[in-house]
């Protein structure tokens, strides 16, 4: 596999990397402090190109794939992984999503708004009572004319408190299970859809996160995604690309990380002799490396995989759960590489290692994703 990115895509990080920080950069931390969605720095990053990087220019996209995406969710994470969590629930899991499944009116409709950032978007699958048993989820969406009628709530929603186009999974024939699940665009204003609270994170603080509640919402019949009851494909394949993607996240946190140990390493003196040139911090900082660059090899080979077969659950599930997994565990060496001042809300550590821990529950959790992983191996009659 080759991980040697071409020209553009290495132009497309530099260009990243210099936004985040100069744009994004001195807005982080008060993100996380007073937990505030930065609406101007998304905006410009719509303007910027990089909120619909797999939708056409055509329709104000980049063009691009999914390697362009993580580029773009990695260089952010680097600076503020919820804002880069905020970003690929908006380009992936709502924006992606839709261009894939949607109909030609659709895209016409939606793409443009959401890829210039002139609206936000979101995914709603997740309830109250169906967390990592997503499939069981009582949403109903009862067709009564032209119009389906959506009741039931949604919890844990990336970006739900702000978002104006939502996809929403809702049970349109219960009595087939899972077979029996439809996705449907919701716009913020149709009547019924409220935000009935924002919710108060540990970390991925500024990007938003809120219970949703669907008060017998109609919605046009024309704004079915895809075919009624085949929601479940819409569903599970959207959910390996979000995996794979994602995985992007805790690879720009552990960058970071590492950096700033390396360079710390290499100016804290203690002992009359620089902290780098002790054995157990060179533990740590090669073992940083190590995680570091195994997550980025699962990270690429899961993209490339998802590219060809969006049904691969396998490469992204492991992808998503090994990095995240690494970042925490990466994001406490650097705390404690840095010591007292390490756990210090001057630094930005103790926040990135609040932000990584989302990542192993986020996506189906850990657990739910080594399941995923075991039972591919295995075979059928192991599900």
């Amino acid at each position: 596999m080759d991980l040697e990115l071409r020209p553009e895509e290495r132009d497309l990080r530099a260009a990243v990397a210099s936004f985040a920080r100069k744009e994004i950069a001195p807005v982080a931390d008060s993100m996380d402090r007073e937990d505030r969605w930065p609406a101007e720095v998304f905006r410009r990053m719509g303007e910027q190109g990089l909120l619909g990087p797999t939708v056409p220019s055509e329709l104000e996209g980049g063009g691009w794939d999914y390697v362009a995406q993580a580029l773009i969710l990695e260089e952010v994470a680097r600076v503020s992984p919820a804002l880069a969590l905020s970003v690929g629930a908006h380009s992936n899991l709502c924006l992606d999503n839709l261009f894939r499944n949607g109909s030609e009116e659709q895209r016409q409709k939606y793409a443009p708004d959401l890829a210039s950032g002139r609206k936000t978007g979101a995914l709603a699958l997740t309830e109250p009572g169906a967390g990592s048993d997503a499939l069981s989820l009582r949403t109903r969406a009862e067709r009564k004319g032209a119009h389906y009628v959506l009741t039931g709530s949604k919890q844990f929603i990336t970006n739900g408190p702000i978002a104006d186009t939502l996809l929403v999974y809702a049970k349109t024939a219960p009595e087939k299970g899972a077979r029996g699940i439809s996705a449907f665009i919701v716009e913020k204003g149709f009547p019924g859809f409220s935000v009935s609270r924002q919710l108060d994170k540990m970390g991925m603080r500024g990007s938003p996160t809120g219970e949703l509640s669907f008060d017998a919402v109609e919605v046009p019949q024309e704004n079915l995604l895809g075919h009624e009851n085949r929601g479940l494909e819409i569903l599970m394949s959207g959910l390996n690309v979000e995996r794979a993607v994602l995985a992007a996240i805790p690879v720009g946190i552990m960058e970071e990380c590492l950096d700033l140990s390396v360079r710390y390493s290499r100016e804290r003196e203690q002992f009359q002799q620089k902290i780098g040139r002790f054995q157990m911090i060179q533990e740590k900082i090669a073992n940083m490396y190590m995680q570091l660059e195994a997550s980025r090899w699962l990270l690429y080979h899961a993209l490339a995989s998802v590219a060809q077969d969006r049904r691969a659950g396998r490469p992204a599930a492991a992808a998503l759960t090994y990095a995240s997994e690494a970042s925490t565990r990466v994001a406490l060496d650097a705390i404690q590489i840095h010591g007292g001042y390490g756990y210090m809300r001057d630094l930005p550590l103790e926040r990135l290692m609040r932000d990584a821990k989302l990542l192993e529950i986020g996506a189906g959790t850990s657990e739910i994703r080594r399941l995923v992983v075991a039972r591919e191996l295995l075979g059928p009659e192991f599900h």
